[in-house]
């Protein structure tokens, strides 16, 4: 069965006009004309299909492969076997992701399922809507009063744009996802089933119960950001929610009201982020991370996967566990608790260290 069958091959690319693109040397000058159209793991490639070693560990598999070329380190060129190309680079990995823009380009934007390029006769779109030339609307999408979208972008089949909302150019609005109450920049990925700028979760104790607390605010989402399923992004109470430049969310991501977000981020799936919290930029948050609301981490911070940050933490750190503290305490502690649950005497003491 084809590994690949919902993406088409690519026609071909010589080794040589490949490596410029990717920045690779081709250790053998001779193999230049050989074509490639497509790629695949070390140990599935075949002899059209181009792969990838990234560290020793990888060799055993690199010396079986059958790949036409395979990018390495210069230290693991010598294990690559006769007859398959050394593409030679620093970063084999960042090299082979270009490589796979370049060879299978259809799976670098998310998938249309109409193929429809203008606004289809079954979409909803209001009249007073403003669409700029250029706008894919597919089937089924409803576009709301007063509602503003850019040339290039695409709004999926079922997807939703509520009034007043604004999303830039050359954005794509995934299938039967949600955006309301936002204002989109450009160059933006809101991928299937997203939900953006619902009201947040506030409630204050009232005399017949629990009131709710209108939320009144935005959803700002600056260029070049990608928001993953299932993520949903509450605007906010009375400030704005906020998403900054470049920031990549996985899916099943929550993300709660006055929640401010900087550039370049990196939040991986099931992250909770509580209310008021603010992250600087370059920050990274583990998988199932829990923040607490009203905190601050740091700009290049980087949190551990499951770890519940409660207050606030410095830029530039390590940190992990429950609550989340500097990385080597962390460490230390668990090894700890480790011996201790063996019967061994622990080594060392766990501490504070950053």
């Amino acid at each position: 069965m084809d590994n690949h069958r919902f993406f088409s091959p690519h026609e071909g690319i010589s080794l040589s006009d490949l490596s410029g693109l990717c920045g690779a040397e081709l250790a053998d000058p001779s193999l230049s004309g050989r074509m490639v159209t497509g790629v695949a793991s070390l140990s599935q490639a075949g002899e059209s299909e181009v792969t990838f070693a990234n560290s020793g560990k990888s060799v055993p598999e690199l010396k079986q492969t059958r790949a036409a070329a395979v990018f390495v380190t210069e230290k693991l060129a010598a294990s690559v076997p006769a007859g398959v190309a050394a593409l030679i680079v620093k970063a084999p990995q960042s090299a082979f992701v270009r490589a796979i823009g370049v060879l299978v380009p259809s799976s670098v934007k998310p998938l249309r399922l109409t193929g429809e390029t203008a606004v289809s006769e079954a979409a909803h779109v209001d009249a007073s809507a403003k669409l700029e030339d250029g706008v894919t609307i597919e089937a089924f999408a409803v576009i709301g009063a007063g509602a503003e979208i850019g040339t290039g972008t695409v709004i999926s089949s079922g997807a939703a744009i509520g009034p007043g909302t604004r999303i830039g150019r050359d954005c794509h609005i995934g299938h039967g996802a949600t955006v309301q109450h936002a204002l989109v920049g450009n160059n933006v990925v809101i991928h299937p089933g997203a939900r953006i700028g619902q009201d947040g979760f506030g409630y204050i104790p009232g005399q017949r119960g629990l009131d709710k607390i209108p939320q009144i605010g935005r959803v700002i989402i600056q260029d070049h950001v990608e928001i993953g399923s299932g993520t949903a992004i509450d605007r906010g109470a009375l400030d704005d929610t906020v998403i900054g430049e470049g920031t990549k969310i996985d899916n099943l991501v929550q993300i709660a009201h006055n929640v401010r977000i900087g550039r370049s981020c990196v939040i991986v799936s099931q992250v909770g982020i509580a209310g008021s919290a603010t992250l600087g930029d370059g920050v990274m948050i583990g998988g199932a991370a829990g923040i607490n609301g009203h905190v601050t981490i740091g700009d290049g911070a980087q949190i551990a996967a499951l770890s519940g940050v409660a207050g606030d933490v410095p830029p530039g750190v390590r940190w992990g566990g429950q609550p989340a503290r500097p990385m080597r305490g962390f460490l230390l502690d668990a090894a700890a608790a480790n011996a201790r649950a063996f019967g061994r005497k622990p080594t060392k003491k766990g501490g504070e260290d950053t």
